[in-house]
């Protein structure tokens, strides 16, 4: 009996001691966990908002200007583009205008959203009437250009659109070399170097579509 009772005593003290180190192991684990959670919550993290906010301010007046300006003058090249629908009579024409207005357009929406990152204004989308604002830049067609562009239809609106497009591309080039030269934000200086791109090889296309070339 004696030896009987020693063993009960025995094993409820190992089932005791158990249960002690269970217990010390589960709060020592969730002691842990609250001590990293409470070290984690204090800590900073990197938020969408915040990269967001640190890429925005890694830009300058620049590329401010050329975001602003090229909107604008992208703006005309569409509307240019969009005449050709209605207008142009040779299918090279309404190809390119088409090649034109789907690069331009998508182009007109980033720099939009770059502007508004950067805490600055698009440019409100002006009508033909108001292009001479922007006169100050290459390019840029007055007015009267555009009335003569309109008015125009056949052969003679696909030698105008080209001879056009090819001064407002020159332009364009002239900005987009500006801002590879004086800008800051990558995404605005590589978009710049696409413009030139895109923007001398159809020049080139122009010209031979009227005989410079």
């Amino acid at each position: 009996m004696k030896a009987h009772r020693k063993m009960i005593r025995r094993t409820a003290l190992v089932a005791g001691t158990g249960v002690v180190a269970l217990v010390l192991a589960a709060c020592g684990g969730n002691g842990g966990n609250s001590a990293h959670d409470m070290g984690a919550m204090g800590q900073p993290t990197a938020s969408p908002s915040a990269t967001a906010s640190a890429t925005a301010g890694d830009h300058n007046a620049a590329d401010v200007s050329f975001a602003k300006d090229m909107i604008q003058h992208h703006r005309q090249a569409v509307e240019m583009a969009e005449l050709a629908d209605t207008r142009a009579s040779s299918a090279e024409t309404k190809d390119l205008a088409t090649k034109i207005k789907g690069a331009q357009d998508p182009e007109i929406k980033t720099m939009s959203g770059w502007l508004t990152s950067w805490g600055e204004e698009v440019p409100a989308d002006m009508p033909s009437q108001g292009h001479d604002m922007s006169s100050g830049m290459p390019g840029m067609m007055s007015m009267a250009d555009m009335d003569k562009l309109k008015n125009s239809t056949g052969a003679e609106f696909d030698k105008m659109f080209a001879e056009m497009m090819i001064k407002h591309h020159e332009g364009a080039i002239e900005m987009a070399k500006a801002e590879k030269t004086g800008g800051k934000y990558e995404p605005a200086k590589k978009l710049a170097d696409d413009v030139i791109k895109a923007q001398t090889a159809e020049i080139e296309q122009m010209k031979k579509m009227l005989g410079t070339s």
